[in-house]
């Protein structure tokens, strides 16, 4: 029986135009943005968000994810908050032309990998932030938190990210949650719906599927707003309770979402916790059952 892998399924092209199209609108927010303001992220600029995104010398995240997965994903999930803090401390006064430069060498690291690295190790297991998943899925995964960050930066003053790449970071959110739950034999899944489409996942016996979904064509446990209110939602940038109270965020079918719930206890930071948290308190579950998949980064 073949098994499915998420994304991987729809081949290295489709994943290279969504995660470097996320990357080169992240470096015209950067190369636009005053540095040194001040973002929404307590305590952080818009430099540090830029600086924990790139390549540095001490900081290789991608070559790092490539070699645990030549050596079959073995090892513990790094403390994400304590590399942020190193990186950060480290290049806090770094020269704009070293934060982009930094930032192109990891775009450019991304499209190095998708076109001269194996394929065969598009699915070999890595040790990422939420523990041992397919590389291809943490490739792609830079679409979310790119996302993600590029929302960040608006507080900065820059422009808001392009809605491809937002409908990208979803991909990235569904590809992730369905590997996960694959990796823990949970039979489910859940769609990510916006107004403009959006995207499900479905996890079983067999892998499992992302698939993207035309407006309005959901059916089962979803979750419904529009796509930058949910990645702040999924995110934690925002509590997702008081969007819900005004129907700008709707839950369907909270019995399937908790379906997911086993992966709480393997893994903690799991993407959209706070939608799930949600699910849980709606059906008078224990709270904080679920936390994020990237903190601030």
């Amino acid at each position: 029986m073949d098994r499915h892998q998420g994304m991987a399924d729809a081949g290295r092209d489709e994943i290279a135009g969504m995660v470097l199209g996320a990357w080169d609108a992240f470096l015209a927010q950067a190369e636009q943005v005053e540095l040194s303001r001040p973002s929404r992220l307590r305590g952080w600029r818009a430099q540090e968000i830029c600086v924990h995104l790139g390549c540095w010398d001490d900081h290789t995240a991608l070559a790092d994810l490539i070699a645990s997965a030549r050596d079959g994903g073995a090892g513990t999930p790094p403390d994400v908050d304590a590399v942020n803090a190193r990186v950060t401390a480290a290049h806090r006064d770094a020269p704009r032309e070293e934060v982009v430069a930094a930032l192109q060498r990891n775009r450019d690291a991304t499209a190095d990998y998708l076109a001269k690295e194996p394929v065969e190790l598009d699915t070999a297991p890595t040790v990422s932030v939420v523990g041992s998943i397919p590389l291809l899925s943490v490739v792609l995964g830079q679409a979310y938190e790119l996302a993600v960050h590029g929302l960040d930066l608006v507080s900065c003053g820059a422009a808001p990210p392009p809605p491809d790449v937002l409908q990208s970071g979803l991909a990235a959110l569904a590809d992730v949650t369905g590997a996960l739950a694959a990796s823990m034999a949970i039979s489910g899944g859940v769609t990510l719906a916006t107004p403009e489409g959006g995207w499900a996942f479905a996890s079983a016996a067999d892998g499992w599927t992302v698939r993207r979904v035309a407006p309005d064509a959901f059916t089962g446990p979803a979750v419904e707003a529009p796509a930058d209110l949910l990645l702040e939602a999924a995110s934690g940038r925002i509590n997702p309770v008081p969007a819900v109270a005004r129907r700008r965020l709707k839950v369907h079918d909270v019995g399937g979402l908790l379906q997911l719930a086993p992966i709480v206890q393997a893994v903690p930071g799991i993407p959209g916790g706070p939608i799930l948290q949600l699910a849980a308190r709606t059906v008078g579950g224990a709270g904080g059952m679920l936390g994020r998949l990237f903190r601030k980064g």
